[in-house]
């Protein structure tokens, strides 16, 4: 998940909370490896929003997916995903200078590079989990 944002955001202490909230709708969600998830919000210093009203901030949200799950499935992720963002930035989206999108994108597996030990580690902890012992 790739959000930017605006810099009028910033100053209001909620993307830490934004990015918590968006993790945890991709888990709830049930179709993306937890080892495979990963939440990075950017500021866009230098942006003009709509009619360029120096009040106007933006959320863009873009979640990059690998290819194999259903277009159903996804858009119900999405839904879940947008309703978490939603939640966490109502008090801005009640205002009239504010823009939140979300954008679920397909990575084609042919043009996807990965080396990620991660998923071997949550999978070997997961293992131990079962057995009552963690591995380091």
């Amino acid at each position: 998940m790739h959000v930017e944002y605006s810099q009028g955001l910033d100053a209001e202490g909620t993307l830490e909370a934004l990015c918590r909230a968006l993790h945890g709708a991709m888990i709830d969600a049930t179709i993306f490896p937890v080892a495979g998830i990963r939440v990075r919000a950017f500021r866009a210093d230098y942006c003009i929003v709509a009619d360029g009203h120096p009040e106007n901030d933006f959320v863009a949200m873009t979640l990059t997916v690998g290819a194999g799950r259903t277009t159903e499935a996804l858009k119900e992720a999405g839904d879940r995903i947008f309703d978490a963002a939603q939640k966490v930035l109502a008090y801005r989206l009640a205002e009239p200078h504010f823009a939140l999108s979300l954008d679920i994108r397909v990575s084609d597996p042919a043009l996807s590079w990965k080396d990620t030990p991660i998923h071997a580690r949550l999978s070997s902890e997961a293992g131990a989990a079962g057995t009552g012992k963690m591995k380091d």
